[in-house]
């Protein structure tokens, strides 16, 4: 699996062009004072500014992309015929036809606020202004291939997963008892 959201902390680690592209972008006020960068603090100037968000974007996601590209290839070249692409904004930024079959996470607001919530800090309102920066969950599952619904029990939800697996393998011919569950 390739994960863009661990990606995208590679991409900016200290030393990295993409450090240096958002510190030119945005001042060294988004650096911790040990050089690293100082997420919250960018978060508050991309999260309510659609144009910083913008610069953002265009700094870290060509830097994603060709990481990704060299992961996949990596992935490749030790013959593993499926691999998943984890995008969370895969249909804002454009890779909707790329990257098939697409499947869709969704989970209803108030149970994706508490979980952001919890697992990262951050207060309702920061949650929100995240959220508002994203294209709604249900059109995004429009233009799924397969929609796993997140709102229930972790064992529904695995189940579901494993039941895309199984389809996903079944249309591209692999052996889906490669893939432990």
């Amino acid at each position: 699996m390739v994960d863009s959201d661990e990606l995208a902390r590679e991409v900016v680690a200290p030393g990295t062009p993409g450090l240096r592209g958002i510190v030119a972008a945005f001042g060294t006020g988004i650096l911790h004072a040990s050089g690293t960068l100082d997420r919250a603090a960018l978060a508050a100037v991309v999260f309510n500014d659609e144009g910083a968000r913008n610069r953002l974007n265009k700094i870290v996601h060509p830097l994603v992309r060709a990481m990704a590209d060299e992961r996949f290839a990596a992935l490749a070249a030790a013959s593993h015929p499926l691999a998943c692409n984890e995008v969370p904004l895969l249909v804002e930024v454009g890779l909707t036809d790329s990257l098939r079959p697409l499947v869709v996470v969704v989970a209803s607001e108030p149970v994706r606020l508490v979980r952001v919530m919890r697992r990262d800090g951050h207060t309702e309102e920061q949650v929100r202004a995240r959220i508002r920066t994203q294209l709604p969950l249900a059109q995004k599952a429009a233009l799924a291939d397969h929609v796993i619904d997140n709102d229930g029990p972790l064992a529904a939800t695995i189940a579901q997963a494993d039941a895309v697996l199984e389809a996903v393998c079944r249309s591209c011919s692999i052996d889906s008892t490669r893939y432990p569950r």
